[in-house]
């Protein structure tokens, strides 16, 4: 079982920079590729970014790309997001997940049906 725990939200203005982390426990890490979404009050949840179990394949949504990079430290069992140039629309609760097993998000990694391990999310607010 594959304990989640993000952290690094807060409030930033517009234009600003966050790194947010998600320390994994309970799971052999390297295993799992992981994502980030993120919901916004009134929105559904909703796909950030994607990274395979050896950081060789990221995918980004439309919205991030550019502005947000994925990356991992499997020897620290952390997977991290960095938010560059952020903006009000970003303002958003965001959730790291993990892959059902390994191999779950091969042809799909934005679905949220292929993650089962979530964390409890950590707020971003970016003011304008």
């Amino acid at each position: 079982q594959v304990q989640l725990v993000e952290s690094g939200g807060g409030l930033v203005q517009a234009g600003g920079s966050l790194r947010l982390s998600c320390a994994a426990s309970g799971g052999t890490f390297s295993r799992y590729a992981l994502g980030w979404f993120r919901q916004a009050p009134g929105k559904e949840r909703e796909f950030v970014s994607y990274i395979s179990r050896s950081a060789i394949s990221t995918s980004y949504a439309d919205s991030v790309k550019g502005r947000f990079t994925i990356s991992r430290d499997n020897a620290r069992n952390t997977v991290y997001l960095q938010m560059n140039s952020l903006k009000p629309e970003d303002t958003a609760n965001y959730y790291c997940a993990a892959e059902s097993f390994p191999g779950a998000t091969y042809y799909d990694p934005s679905s949220q049906s292929k993650y089962s391990y979530w964390g409890q999310g950590t707020q971003v607010t970016v003011s304008s």
